[in-house]
C-alpha cells in the first residue's frame, strides 16, 4: 500500500510496519550497486524499474522480483502516478536527464532521490525544487558520502576542532577515464570531471569546513588532442576561500588516480585515503605530533544509510539531511569554478 496523500496535497506519514518503495530510474552501472543494496536496508525496498531497455527490465525485474506491472519505460514514466507501491523515485540517469524527471516524479506524486551532480544548471536546480516543494515531496540528493562513517567523524572532528581550528583542505579526486561513455559527451554530461568525479572534490570541502565558500578560483588543464576530451574538460585545480578564513585547495580530474582529503588545523591534521569510495575508507589523524590510525564505530553502510535515511525523513515529516538545497549549492559553487577558469580570475560567490 503507498502513501496516503491529504486533500490538501500534504503527505500523510506513512505506517512505520511496512518499507518505503523505491522506483529506480535508469539500469547503469550505479543503479546495478544501488539495487544490490536494497537487502541491507531496514525501511527501503525496490519495488519498480524504469529503462528504455527492455532486455535490462526483463533481467533486473527477473533478479529482483519486480512484476511486469511495476517495470516502466520512459514512455510511459507518467502512470507511475497509479502505482500505491511507489514512494519514491530514485533518478540514476545522465546528469542532464536529471531535471526532466525529477519534476515528472514530482508531478505524479511521488518523492525523489536524485543522483549528484544534481543537474547542469543552478537554474535546472531551483526548477526541482520548487517543483517538489509545489508537489509537497521530499527531495534528496545522493551524497552517501554523509552517510559513511569515517567521513562522518571527520567532519565531527573537524568541526569540533580536534586539531585546533581548521585552516587548509586538501581534497584530491580523480581516475582515468575510459572512452566511449557518456561522461565524456557534454549535451549528457553537462561537463567532464566537474560534473562526476570532482563533486566529491568540492562537497567534501564544504561538509568538512561547515560553510559555503565565498570566493573560487580555477585553473583547467585539458589536452584537447586526446580524443576523451573533445567537448568536455579534463582536469580542474581550484581554491576556495571560506568566511572563516578556511582555504580548499582541490583537484578534479579525468587523467589522474585519486581520492583523498586532509583538514589541517592549527595542532595536527585529519586524512582519509581512500575517503569517499564505495568502501575501504582509511582514516589517520596527526595531532600534537602523533601519527595515529582511527576507526570510527561501526555503522550502517552508506547506500543502506542514504536510502533508510529518505524513508525516516518521509516518515517523520523531516528535511533530508541532503536535501535539494545542498545539490544547489553545489551547482553555484561549480558554475562559478567554470567561470573562473573561462575568465582567469577569481569570482565572487554571494
Amino acid at each position: 500500500m503507498g502513501l496516503a496523500v491529504a486533500a490538501s496535497g500534504a503527505c500523510a506519514a506513512p505506517p512505520r510496519d511496512r518499507k518505503i518503495g523505491y522506483a529506480v530510474v535508469g539500469l547503469g552501472r550505479y543503479a546495478e550497486l544501488i539495487m544490490s543494496k536494497f537487502a541491507e536496508c531496514e525501511h527501503s525496498r525496490l519495488v519498480a524499474l524504469v529503462s528504455g531497455t527492455p532486455e535490462k527490465l526483463e533481467k533486473f525485474g527477473t533478479q529482483y522480483n519486480i512484476h511486469k506491472t511495476h517495470r516502466y519505460s520512459y514512455a510511459n514514466f507518467d502512470t507511475i502516478r497509479d502505482n500505491p507501491d511507489i514512494d519514491v523515485v530514485y533518478v540514476i540517469l545522465p546528469n542532464s536527464m536529471h531535471a526532466e524527471y525529477v519534476v515528472r516524479a514530482a508531478k505524479a506524486g511521488k518523492h525523489v532521490m536524485c543522483e549528484k551532480p544534481m543537474a547542469v544548471s543552478v537554474a535546472e536546480c531551483e526548477t526541482m525544487i520548487a517543483a517538489c516543494r509545489a508537489a509537497k515531496r521530499k527531495l534528496m540528493i545522493g551524497y552517501r558520502s554523509r552517510f559513511q562513517p569515517h567521513n562522518m567523524l571527520a567532519i565531527q572532528l573537524a568541526q569540533s576542532g580536534f586539531v585546533g581550528p581548521t585552516r587548509i583542505i586538501t581534497s584530491e579526486h580523480g581516475f582515468d577515464a575510459k572512452p566511449n561513455q557518456w561522461r565524456l559527451d557534454r549535451p549528457l554530461s553537462g561537463g567532464g570531471s566537474l560534473m562526476d568525479i570532482g563533486i566529491y572534490s568540492l562537497n567534501a570541502a564544504r561538509y568538512l569546513a561547515g560553510e559555503n565558500p565565498v570566493e573560487v578560483s580555477a585553473i583547467e588543464s585539458t589536452d584537447r588532442s586526446d580524443p576523451r576530451f573533445r567537448t568536455v574538460e579534463d582536469r580542474i585545480s581550484f581554491l576556495l576561500r571560506f568566511p572563516s578564513g578556511i582555504e580548499a585547495t582541490c583537484v578534479s580530474s579525468y587523467s589522474s588516480n585519486h581520492n583523498a582529503y586532509r583538514v589541517i588545523g592549527t595542532k595536527g591534521w585529519i586524512e582519509l585515503e581512500p575517503a569517499t569510495s564505495y568502501e575501504g575508507q582509511k582514516m589517520r589523524i596527526n595531532r600534537d605530533g602523533r601519527t595515529e590510525p582511527r576507526d570510527p564505530p561501526a555503522g550502517k553502510a552508506q547506500h543502506a544509510a542514504q536510502l533508510d535515511h529518505l524513508a525516516e525523513c518521509i516518515f517523520d515529516d523531516k528535511q533530508p539531511l541532503v536535501a535539494g538545497e545542498e545539490g544547489l549549492a553545489d551547482m553555484r559553487v561549480i558554475e562559478a569554478i567554470y567561470r573562473s577558469a573561462r575568465e582567469g580570475q577569481r569570482v565572487r560567490l554571494v
